[in-house]
């Protein structure tokens, strides 16, 4: 996680959309450890464009 708090949800964004892009996986702990961390995220977009 990035040290600055108002980073954190660009962080998360991210890093889901680099997940989505590359169609990589995320396991249940992964997951379950990403929507926790996101929990104030609301409103936040994430945006990608799958890899040809």
């Amino acid at each position: 996680m990035p040290p600055a708090a108002s980073a954190k949800c660009t962080y998360l964004a991210d890093r889901a959309a680099t997940k989505l892009r590359w169609k990589l996986s995320a396991d249940d702990r992964e997951r379950a450890a990403l929507e926790k961390l996101a929990a104030d995220c609301s409103g936040k977009v994430v945006k990608y464009e799958v890899a040809p």
